[in-house]
C-alpha cells in the first residue's frame, strides 16, 4: 500500500473508496486466499461516511420506496463495505477523469428494430475427423463422453438416443441426492424428444452433431409447459408458455432437454430454494454460481452438455470449481429471448462442457439474431479443429500471474503456452477503479426485479445476508443516476483500453478469478473459456458468499486435491481463435479426462 492511500484510508474522509469487493492491488498480496475462491459483493474494507438505518428513513420519502425497519438496518450495516465503494472513480483514491468526447457505452437505436431472425453471416466451421472409439461396456463411461464422441456413436448407430438419455435420467436421479443440481427433471419430454430423434435419424433426417444428445438448461432459459423458476421462491411455480430462443435451437437442431438444473436464486451464487447445489469433487462445498446445476452436472457426467449464463463470473467460477468447459460467448452473438433478465447490457448464454470441441458445437447451434433480443447481432463463427496455432499471440499481465489469485497452475500454462509455439505477449492496463462499473449492474439488476423488491417479495428469498441480492437490490434504490451515467462513459474507456489490448495480441491468459479479469471484460462483452489445467491442494472448503464467523467453511486436516482451471479471453467475435488456442492447450494439460470420485 502506497504511503499517500495509507495516509487516504487513515483520514476517514467522505470521499474515501476503496476497490470494491477484493482489492487486487498491493493489499491484495497481502491477504491469504483459497486458490479458487472468487470475491464475493460487500466483503472490500469499510469506507466513506458512515450510515445509519435513519439515514435511509430520511432518502426514502426523497425517492418514494418505502423500506421495514429491519431492511434499513440491513442495508446500512454493510453499505459502507458494498455500496459505497462504488463512487471510487470520483473521489479516489484512483480518480478517472472522462474527457468530454467521451459519449455513454450504451448507444440508444431510434429504429428500435431488432435484426431478422436467422441474419447470421456465413462463416467456416470445421469439427475435424470421426473418432473410432468402441462404444464402452459401461454405463458410466458412456456417459462421461465428449458430445461429439457421443454424436459419433448416436450417428454410427452404436447406441441410440433412447438409450442415452435413459443413461443420463438414471444418473440424475441417482447422484441428485448428492449433488441437488437438478431442480425439475424432464423425464418424460426427455424420451418423447428422443424417441423422435431415433425414428428421424433412421428415416435419414440428420439435424446436425447434436441430434439425439441430452443436455441440462440452466433454470433461467425458458421451457414451453415445463417449470422455469430461476431457483427463487416468488417464481417456484412459474411455467412459460414458450420457449427460451435458445431452448428452441436447440430443439431444433435436435437435442433431448433432460433436466432443468439450478441457479442461486435470481442468478447469484450456488444457493436455490431447495437449498445448495454441490461440488462432485468435494460435496462439503458448493459448486459456485451462478450456474451452479450445469457446472456441477457437466462434472458429474449426468448430461451431455449444458447451458449456462454469464454477467460477471457465473460461467467463469463454476466451471473453474467443478472442473469442467466454460465458454462465455461475446456479448451479443447469442439471443437471450426468454432467459431471466439480471442486466440487459452484461448477460450472456453460453456452453459448460466437458472439452473445449464440444463449446463450439453448442455455440454453433445457438448464434445468431432471432429478431428479438435488440442486443444480438449477426456474426459469423470461423473454427477449425486442429488448426496450427503456432506464432499465435498470447497476451498475458505479468503481475496478475505473480499474486493471488494466480497459482502455480497459472503459471505453469503460461509455459505451456511457450511450449506449444505460442507467443506469450506482455500486456498493461490502467490502474483505473475497475469495480465503479458495478453500478451498471446494480442499477440494472434491480431495475429488471424492482416489482420483487418494492413488494417485498425479495423477503421470501432463502438467503437474506448482507452480500445477497435482496439487500443489493434495495441499497440500489439509493445510487445516484449521475454517477450510473459517468460509469458508462468509463464503460467507454475501459472498452477503447481493451480494443488497444486486443490488437496486440490473439488472446489473453488470465488467472480465472482475476477480480479485474472478470468485471472488465463482461463489461466490454469479450468472449472467454474457462478449462481445466491442473490442481491445488486446499484445506479449506471455498465458498462464493461472505465470510460467516457463525458459520464457518469446513476445514481439512489432509490437503484435498481439487481442479483448477485457466481462462483464455478472445477479441470480440472470434470465438474460433479462442477454441483452438483452448483445444491445443487442453491437449497438452492431459487432465481433462480425470473423473470425481463416486460418479
Amino acid at each position: 500500500m502506497s504511503r499517500s492511500r495509507r495516509e487516504f484510508l487513515a483520514q476517514g474522509s467522505l470521499g474515501l473508496l476503496a476497490a470494491a469487493i477484493i482489492p487486487q492491488t498491493t493489499e491484495a498480496a497481502q491477504v491469504p486466499q483459497t486458490p479458487g475462491a472468487p470475491p464475493a459483493f460487500g466483503t472490500a474494507p469499510p469506507v466513506g461516511p458512515a450510515v445509519s438505518p435513519e439515514t435511509f428513513a430520511a432518502a426514502e420519502k426523497l425517492v418514494q420506496v418505502e423500506l421495514t425497519p429491519a431492511d434499513r438496518a440491513q442495508a446500512a450495516g454493510n453499505w459502507q463495505q458494498s455500496m459505497a465503494t462504488v463512487y471510487e472513480r470520483r473521489v479516489g483514491p484512483r480518480k478517472v477523469a472522462i474527457e468530454e468526447a467521451i459519449a455513454p457505452a450504451t448507444v440508444w437505436n431510434p429504429v428500435l428494430t431488432a435484426p431478422q431472425a436467422g441474419a447470421v453471416a456465413t462463416g467456416k466451421f470445421q469439427l475435424g475427423e470421426t473418432t473410432g472409439a468402441s462404444l464402452p461396456a459401461h454405463d458410466e463411461d458412456i456417459a462421461f463422453a465428449s458430445a461429439l464422441q457421443l454424436s459419433h456413436w448416436i450417428h454410427e448407430r452404436k447406441i441410440t438416443s433412447e438409450r442415452l438419455t435413459k443413461i443420463y435420467l438414471a444418473r440424475l436421479e441417482k447422484h441428485n441426492k448428492q449433488l441437488n443440481c437438478v431442480i425439475t427433471l424432464t423425464a418424460d419430454h426427455a424420451l418423447e424428444q428422443a424417441r423422435r430423434a431415433d425414428a428421424e435419424l433412421a428415416a435419414g433426417h440428420d439435424r446436425g452433431p447434436l441430434h439425439g444428445i441430452p443436455w441440462g438448461a440452466k433454470d433461467l432459459l425458458d421451457t414451453a409447459g415445463i417449470p422455469t423458476t430461476w431457483g427463487a421462491e416468488p417464481y417456484r411455480d412459474r411455467i412459460p408458455a414458450k420457449d427460451a430462443a435458445v431452448t428452441q435451437r436447440l430443439n431444433e437442431a435436435g437435442a433431448v432437454l433432460v433436466a432443468k438444473l439450478s441457479l442461486g436464486a435470481l442468478a447469484l451464487n450456488d444457493v436455490w430454494f431447495g437449498g445448495q447445489t454441490k461440488n462432485p469433487w468435494l460435496l462439503e462445498e458448493g459448486a459456485s454460481g451462478s450456474s451452479a446445476g450445469p457446472g456441477s452436472a457437466v462434472a458429474a457426467g449426468l448430461v451431455g452438455f449444458a447451458i449456462g449464463s454469464e454477467t460477471q463470473g457465473s460461467i467463469v467460477s463454476p466451471s473453474m470449481r467443478c472442473g469442467v468447459t466454460g465458454l462465455r460467448p461475446t456479448y451479443g452473438r447469442v439471443p437471450r429471448t426468454g432467459a431471466m433478465t439480471l442486466s440487459w447490457t452484461c448477460d450472456k448464454l453460453g456452453a459448460m462442457t466437458r472439452g473445449v470441441v464440444d463449446t463450439m458445437l453448442v455455440l454453433n447451434a445457438i448464434s445468431g439474431p432471432d429478431g428479438q433480443d435488440d442486443a444480438c447481432v449477426p456474426s459469423k463463427l470461423d473454427f477449425a479443429a486442429g488448426k496450427s496455432v503456432s506464432g499465435l499471440r498470447v497476451g498475458y499481465f505479468p503481475a496478475w500471474m505473480k499474486e493471488a489469485p494466480a497459482t502455480a497452475v497459472d503459471r505453469a500454462a503460461l509455459e505451456t503456452v511457450k511450449k506449444l509455439g505460442m507467443v506469450p505477449v506482455e500486456v498493461l492496463l490502467p490502474d483505473w477503479p475497475y469495480d465503479s462499473l458495478n453500478i451498471i449492474l446494480f442499477a440494472e439488476s434491480a431495475a429488471a426485479f424492482e416489482e420483487l423488491t418494492l413488494s417485498h417479495k425479495l423477503d421470501e428469498l432463502k438467503m437474506q445476508v448482507p452480500d445477497a441480492w435482496p439487500n443489493t437490490f434495495r441499497q440500489s434504490r439509493f445510487l445516484s443516476a449521475v454517477d450510473f451515467v459517468q460509469a458508462d462513459r468509463l464503460r467507454r474507456k475501459v472498452a477503447l483500453e481493451m480494443a488497444r489490448v486486443m490488437s496486440e495480441v490473439d488472446v489473453l491468459l488470465v488467472p480465472s478469478l482475476r477480480d479485474e479479469a472478470l468485471v472488465i471484460t463482461n463489461f466490454t462483452g469479450h468472449p472467454s473459456l474457462t478449462l481445466r489445467a491442473g490442481f491445488v491442494e486446499i484445506t479449506e472448503a471455498r465458498s462464493d458468499w461472505a465470510p460467516d464467523p457463525k458459520h464457518p467453511l469446513p476445514k481439512f486436516a489432509t490437503p484435498r486435491r481439487v481442479p483448477y482451471g485457466v481462462t483464455l479471453i478472445g477479441r470480440l467475435f472470434e470465438e474460433g481463435t479462442l477454441a483452438q488456442a483452448g483445444m491445443v492447450l487442453e491437449q497438452a494439460f492431459g487432465v481433462a479426462s480425470e473423473r470425481p470420485t463416486g460418479f
